[in-house]
């Protein structure tokens, strides 16, 4: 495990392989996942999530929610990837994550020089996208 700084858990509705199969192919990365029925534990559907990570670019971990969790639901809360690549992966990124979601302020240059946007995933999670000015001259 890497423990250089604050890594998302959602904990979701029975989602959480699909979802991390979803995140891979907009973030790129590898997807591992340990079921209930993998770890031995009889606390959950043999077949649901007990731990799933994506690793790359972009790092977070899922969970399907348990009898006794609440789901992931977030008001207030953006998940930034700003400058995590390249101004063309960005915007291929947030393409992507808008192609299932809800575009909730398009990608766009702000009056500063700098560009980004927000999208809510099919997820329920708002990703906060863009760059710097300086990264299109590079």
């Amino acid at each position: 495990m890497d423990g250089s700084g604050p890594t998302p858990y959602l904990v979701l509705p029975g989602t959480a392989r699909v979802a991390l199969a979803r995140w891979q192919q907009v973030f790129g990365g590898e997807v591992r996942i340990a079921s209930y029925g993998d770890l031995q534990r009889d606390d959950g559907p043999p077949e649901a999530v007990a731990h799933g990570e994506l690793v790359g670019t972009v790092r977070l971990f899922a969970a399907d929610a348990g009898p006794s969790d609440t789901p992931f639901t977030a008001t207030g809360l953006l998940f930034s990837v700003l400058g995590a690549d390249t101004p063309d992966v960005l915007r291929r990124w947030f393409a992507d994550l808008a192609t299932d979601g809800t575009v909730v302020d398009a990608l766009q240059e702000r009056p500063w020089g700098d560009w980004d946007g927000t999208v809510r995933d099919a997820f329920g999670v708002t990703w906060l996208v863009g760059f710097e000015r300086s990264a299109l001259d590079d």
